[in-house]
């Protein structure tokens, strides 16, 4: 049976873990910004989509286009959602890696540090992918008539 840590050194693992903790909230904030703006995607979508039913073959032919860009856009979020949700789950296991090594005495530190970095790769891929599709809105943005 493994030495358990004292109480001080569980402590310790609770000072450690802060600061991924805070790293989980700023995921989850930006998880929300990305599911809304799905939302919104997929809003506009269908609204362009029962347009379609009506409009004549010029006018369909700008929808289907703006309907392209709304999908590469969708897809674009999508991937900054998986990766955000794949870094708050690599960050809920550090921390937990964080306590089992603190209780039962063990160094996990190569592990947490790989974990960590792991994690820290998929945000940064999820905001590119974020990025992204802010630039694609903004290129196809119209404003004033017409």
């Amino acid at each position: 049976m493994p030495p358990y840590a004292p109480v001080p050194d569980i402590g310790r693992a609770i000072q450690l873990a802060v600061a991924p903790v805070f790293l989980l909230s700023g995921v989850g904030v930006t998880l929300t910004v990305l599911t809304n703006r799905l939302s919104r995607i997929v809003d506009r979508a269908r609204s362009l989509e029962d347009l379609l039913l009506t409009a004549d073959q010029a006018r369909q032919d700008e929808l289907h286009r703006e309907l392209a860009t709304l999908s590469h856009r969708a897809a674009l979020i999508n991937r900054a959602l998986t990766l955000s949700t794949t870094c708050a789950l690599l960050v809920c296991l550090v921390i937990a890696l964080l306590f089992v090594a603190a209780v039962f005495v063990l160094d996990l530190s190569a592990v947490v540090a790989l974990l960590f970095v792991i994690a820290m790769l998929s945000f940064i891929g999820a905001l590119l992918s974020f990025l992204r599709e802010i630039r694609l809105a903004t290129a196809n943005l119209r404003i004033g008539p017409h």
